[in-house]
């Protein structure tokens, strides 16, 4: 099993950037998928987090600004970043649970950088 990441990079504080992850493997079911993100000497936080149904969940500090969606069919999660700001510079990594024949496992993706510059 394994998550690719992509979609980041260089943008400027209020702008828009979207990130993607795509999960492939053998698999049965993808669970919860999330982002989570990590800037420079702070703990990784989770950022946003769906379930299979399509229920979201937000940190505080990203509500109404980000949006997470998963494309089921494709194995792929999203999040849409608008008004960015300069704290939202971080390492953004895909996380997700699997069924898989070893029963339940939990996954990373290999990060992707997002950079807002003030």
């Amino acid at each position: 099993v394994q998550l690719q990441a992509s979609g980041g990079g260089l943008v400027q504080a209020g702008g828009s950037l979207r990130v993607s992850c795509a999960a492939s493997g053998n698999f049965f079911g993808i669970n919860v998928m999330a982002w989570y993100r990590q800037a420079p000497g702070k703990q990784r936080e989770l950022v946003a987090q769906i379930t299979s149904g399509g229920v979201t969940n937000y940190a505080d500090s990203v509500k109404g600004r980000f949006t997470i969606s998963r494309d089921n069919d494709k194995n792929t999660v999203f999040l849409q970043m608008n008004g960015l700001k300069p704290e939202d510079t971080a390492v953004y990594y895909c996380n997700a649970a699997f069924t898989t024949v070893l029963g339940n496992s939990n996954y990373w993706g290999q990060g992707t950088q997002v950079t807002v510059s003030s």
